[in-house]
């Protein structure tokens, strides 16, 4: 656990009692505070009582007196569509707001990196997708390249929760807009930018607001290396600012998409990752039959990993050798059966359009399970990525008007996983892909996305 500094002896308030909630708690208590807490659901005040957490309702007059600060999850509003009333009550009070991330980042290595003779790093990665395969992908390389890392943040374990990392140690953290948005401290060593797409609007009142907070990863502490995807707008506006030159080899540029020739950049097109460093190539990889990296989507995480590793000390032929041995992420174009030369492949987590449009571009012949309760935007900018869809087979509540939406594609209404499953496995021909890149949330008949993909999975398995 990293203890919070600079809270010995003060009243700190946790709102909302989930995993970092929870783990919050533990570390501000370690560091010296006296915790109170509140979740607005019983599930998580009875998880709280369990752990001996003291709870206070927050939103009573007077709960704030006298308290210090107050700690938010990342799942609750503070701004758009519209702050949750103690977090309201906590400005008018004075009372600074900030999150977990916002105190890892204050409390880290503040009582012995000195001991250290070489100094632990920080790698932050965010962006709309790919985030967590990169994040995952850059610690499977460390550890296979010999190097001592953590996986932490919106995959692994909560960032306070890890344990202070030893010499030389690398803490990879994969964080989302809802966390870079509200903490206080954000001192990465390494910050990495996959892409941007629209997600998440109605909480960052727009575009603007989304890649606002994304950017700040990079714009309030200053990383020592900036790695930024620049097949966006976005991207290259990021890369841009952040460089002093054309030379500048602290912004790495990376694309899946483009050819680059100014200054350190990394780019996999055609399947072929290629490190460039003053227009000169300097490493590569082949991409195309890593099993655990398919389609131009992975090849850009690929990217991403490549040159963090770089940044880090490692060599080309290192990174390819762990390249090929990584397994791929649960729920992210995970491979999880083939029979009778059809594969079945399993990307819940493709949950927008963006995503799922990448998975679609993946592969050849798709049999396409999608469905759910569909986010903002509609399906427009799907449509154009479906040229290798055989037929859809809709799944979720609302499946007859997802059917509907899917303009010059085959699609049968299933509304159920069970049923989506059995049509397609029945249907495939030899060298069709079974897919599931849903491009909409789960919550009309699941709990998160990981249990859509589990459900997809055991129906897989179940076939005769």
């Amino acid at each position: 656990m990293i203890p919070v500094m600079g809270v010995d002896g003060a009243t700190v308030a946790v709102l909302g009692l989930g995993r970092s909630g929870r783990t919050a708690a533990r570390a501000l208590a370690a560091g010296g505070a006296s915790v109170v807490a509140w979740d607005d659901g019983p599930a998580g005040r009875a998880a709280a009582e369990d752990e001996d957490i003291a709870l206070r309702d927050l939103s009573r007059p007077g709960a704030l007196d006298d308290v210090a600060a107050l700690i938010v999850s990342p799942g609750i509003p503070h701004l758009y569509p519209r702050p949750h009333p103690v977090i309201a009550a906590a400005w008018e009070a004075g009372v600074p707001v900030d999150n977990d991330i916002g105190l890892f980042f204050r409390s880290l290595g503040q009582s012995d990196w000195d001991s250290h003779d070489v100094a632990p790093k920080v790698v932050a990665v965010t962006g709309s997708n790919g985030k967590s395969t990169t994040a995952a992908l850059i610690h499977h390389v460390l550890r296979e390249g010999g190097r001592e890392s953590q996986l932490a943040g919106n995959i692994g374990r909560g960032v306070l929760d890890i344990d202070p990392p030893g010499d030389g140690g690398v803490v990879v953290l994969e964080l989302s807009s809802y966390q870079t948005e509200l903490a206080r401290s954000l001192t990465p060593d390494v910050a990495v930018f996959t892409n941007l797409s629209p997600d998440h609007l109605d909480r960052h009142g727009g575009m603007g607001g989304y890649f606002a907070a994304k950017r700040r990863l990079f714009a309030e502490g200053g990383p020592d290396r900036c790695i930024v995807g620049v097949d966006e707008l976005e991207g290259r506006f990021l890369a841009n600012q952040l460089a002093e030159s054309r030379a500048d080899d602290r912004v790495i540029r990376i694309s899946a998409d483009r050819k680059l020739a100014e200054g350190w950049s990394v780019t996999a097109r055609k399947g072929y990752l290629s490190e460039l460093r003053k227009g000169r190539q300097v490493g590569s990889i082949d991409l195309r039959e890593i099993k655990g990296l398919p389609g131009a989507h992975n090849h850009q995480n690929a990217c991403a990993a490549y040159a963090v590793a770089r940044t880090l000390g490692l060599g080309p032929r290192q990174i390819e050798a762990a390249f090929a041995s990584y397994p791929g992420l649960p729920h992210r174009s995970q491979l999880i059966a083939e029979r009778g030369g059809v594969r079945f492949v399993n990307d819940s987590k493709a949950t927008n359009v963006d995503s799922a449009a990448k998975a679609l571009a993946a592969f050849g012949r798709i049999r396409w399970i999608c469905g759910g309760l569909q986010k903002e935007g509609g399906l427009g900018g799907l449509l154009d990525a479906a040229g290798g869809v055989v037929k859809a087979y809709v799944i979720g509540r609302e499946a007859e008007a997802f059917a509907m939406s899917l303009t010059g594609i085959d699609a049968e209404v299933c509304t159920t996983m069970a049923d989506a499953v059995a049509r397609s496995a029945a249907e495939a021909e030899p060298g069709d892909v079974v897919l599931l890149a849903p491009a909409a949330a789960s919550f009309d008949q699941y709990d998160n996305f990981e249990q859509r993909g589990e459900d997809f999975a055991a129906r897989v398995a179940a076939l005769a």
